[in-house]
């Protein structure tokens, strides 16, 4: 019984290491090489001109979606708002080098000042982005992030199919991982807290 009883101490000695520890950072990111993004010229939600430029030094989080979607893209950034908050309360400092970005596939609607309204219900610093339908299909395509606007009903309104992912991207605007905006707040902030350095 001794040799038993020493036998499943050592074992739980060599494992208290690796279960006490947070989630270990791979090698190389899940994305990495892949080529996703590029450069884009916007409008943000106060009507300023945007490049991506402007968020070079900072992480992205990159979400192509709508204000008019009836359910997909509210509960999406729901979850990203609250799962960069759980972040930032961990750890402020690297919360603070991480920007959401939602880009519309909806120009023809989505304005900035129905940007403005949208984006400000989820986070204070997620930026809401809009330009004419061709800029807005060349960030699309440069992000792989399908949509198709169908056929207006007879009251002119529609819905957009389009891609629901969510892209973490480093601050040399380099793609890192895929963000699980379909799960909880918490499994955001744990990726996060595994890129964001």
């Amino acid at each position: 019984m001794n040799q038993i009883a020493r036998a499943l101490s050592a074992l739980f000695l060599a494992v208290l290491p690796v279960a006490c520890s947070g989630p270990a950072t791979p090698a190389r990111a899940p994305l990495d090489g892949v080529a996703l993004g590029g450069p884009f010229t916007l409008t943000d939600q106060d009507g300023r001109v945007r490049t991506d430029r402007d968020f070079a030094g900072r992480y992205r989080i990159m979400y192509f979606g709508y204000t008019f979607c009836p359910d997909v893209c509210p509960t999406d950034m729901q979850t990203i708002g609250a799962g960069l908050r759980v972040f930032e309360g961990k750890d402020a400092k690297r919360g603070a080098k991480v920007v959401p970005i939602f880009v519309t596939v909806d120009p023809k609607r989505d304005t900035p000042a129905v940007l403005k309204a949208f984006v400000s219900a989820f986070h204070p610093r997620m930026v809401g982005l809009t330009g004419s339908p061709q800029a807005i299909a060349a960030v699309a395509k440069e992000y792989g992030a399908y949509f198709e606007a169908e056929k207006p009903n007879a009251e002119g309104g529609y819905l957009v199919a389009h891609a629901r992912l969510a892209y973490l991207m480093d601050p040399a605007g380099k793609p890192v991982a895929l963000l699980p905006q379909d799960k909880t707040p918490q499994d955001v902030a744990t990726e996060l807290d595994r890129w964001v350095r």
